[in-house]
């Protein structure tokens, strides 16, 4: 009984702080104010359902862990789907397999001559899996908040964007390139911010961020002012004439390549000495000095490669779009590419892969609710901050085990 007057409490409450929101429109052709109070109905229901459901699974975990802890031999947890996939190597080939089957099929099975719009949206979202996962490396391992990434993320599209428009150079030419510059860009950002932490950190990220912003919207006789840069060419293959739904499906390949590749280096560098240390700097900053690792060299190391990324997909992203202007980059993208690396989980990949997609490919698909679209994300990243803080896959870690079976044997040899 108390549930429910508490749940009847919230849904009062939230009709009442919506009530501008949810009844009262506007129409400006017709001059007159609509009510809507059957929009207010439904938030209290939706307010009352949930706060029922949440109060009820609190009351029910809380339940069960007291069962457990009652228990002489409780048994061990099951283990979960992504700690089966990191323990059972024969499985997660499967899977892996899987996926790349259905991501080269995937543009010839929903594209037509007519209409490869769901290319394009793949593509913009692939392209945020790579922000994503070289966003990973900085905030998901080593742990220096970013709120300036989509910065490097311009300097590699404009560096494409310069180089062919004014020295005619090709996009395979100007990939690497692109890449090269965010890295310098890190190692630059990475300098003055060596003893920065917390929000003192963030706060000179952000205003790095702004100040790329404000640059490329001010020098117009280099970067075109806020009018941008129009024209660029798309990735050419081989010479060969391309018409718009080969384009679309070329660029689709090479981003499809750059995520794949994306993955297989992160999760090398993850199990490598520099990913161990920069676990270590996350953890604890001074225990890590004091154990003999050099702070500068990891910091800057973790700017530069993440940095690296964001370039190379910049440069794919003014290839596909033909046109970037400084309003391309903005600090809702840097916002939006932080959450999906906190939703997913600090320091998992696959958990930056499904967050990445799921918040760049709903919103697209959901367009119909699009007057509801930032609520929903907001009530989704508070739900997701209350019984998933640690993301929706848990940062997986080797694991080694220690056969006491081999020792006694051959201790019984001897």
């Amino acid at each position: 009984m108390s549930h429910l007057k508490r749940s009847l409490g919230i849904g009062l409450w939230f009709m009442f702080l919506t009530l501008p929101l949810m009844v009262v429109r506007v129409n400006t052709v017709s001059r007159e104010v609509e009510w809507r109070w059957s929009n207010l109905v439904w938030v209290g229901i939706c307010a009352f359902a949930i706060a029922w459901f949440w109060q009820f699974s609190i009351e029910r975990r809380a339940a069960q862990r007291a069962k457990v802890a009652a228990e002489p031999h409780p048994e061990k947890d099951r283990p979960s789907l992504a700690q089966r996939l990191a323990d059972d190597p024969v499985l997660s080939r499967r899977v892996l397999l899987a996926a790349a089957l259905i991501a080269l099929i995937f543009p010839w099975a929903v594209s037509t001559t007519q209409n490869f719009y769901h290319v394009n949206v793949m593509v913009s979202a692939l392209i945020f899996v790579v922000l994503g996962l070289g966003l990973n490396i900085t905030v998901g391992l080593a742990g220096l908040l970013d709120l300036g990434y989509i910065a490097f993320f311009a300097v590699g599209a404009y560096t494409y964007a310069l180089l062919a428009k004014g020295f005619g150079l090709g996009f395979w030419m100007c990939l690497p390139l692109g890449g090269v510059m965010g890295m310098l860009f890190g190692v630059v950002l990475g300098f003055p911010i060596l003893r920065l932490r917390g929000d003192y950190l963030a706060i000179v990220t952000l205003g790095f961020g702004s100040i790329t912003k404000i640059v490329l919207e001010n020098w117009d006789t280099v970067f075109g002012g806020a009018a941008g840069i129009a024209g660029i060419p798309r990735p050419d293959f081989f010479g060969l004439p391309l018409d718009g739904r080969e384009k679309s499906i070329y660029t689709y390949y090479i981003v499809l390549a750059l995520v794949a590749v994306t993955i297989f280096v992160t999760n090398r560098l993850k199990n490598s000495r520099v990913g161990r240390a920069w676990m270590a700097l996350r953890e604890d900053e001074i225990a890590c000095v004091a154990m003999g690792v050099d702070m500068a060299r990891t910091k800057l190391s973790a700017y530069a490669l993440g940095a690296f990324w964001a370039g190379l997909a910049g440069v794919i992203f003014a290839a596909h779009n033909n046109f970037i202007n400084p309003d391309s980059f903005t600090f809702m993208d840097s916002a939006m590419v932080l959450a999906m690396v906190v939703l997913g989980g600090m320091g998992s990949i696959l958990g930056v892969i499904i967050a990445s997609l799921a918040l760049k490919l709903l919103p697209e698909y959901l367009r119909a609710f699009a007057e509801y679209r930032m609520l929903v994300f907001g009530a989704v990243m508070v739900l997701m901050m209350i019984f998933r803080p640690q993301g929706l896959i848990n940062n997986m870690r080797r694991k080694y085990e220690y056969d006491t079976a081999d020792v006694e044997s051959n201790d019984g040899g001897k």
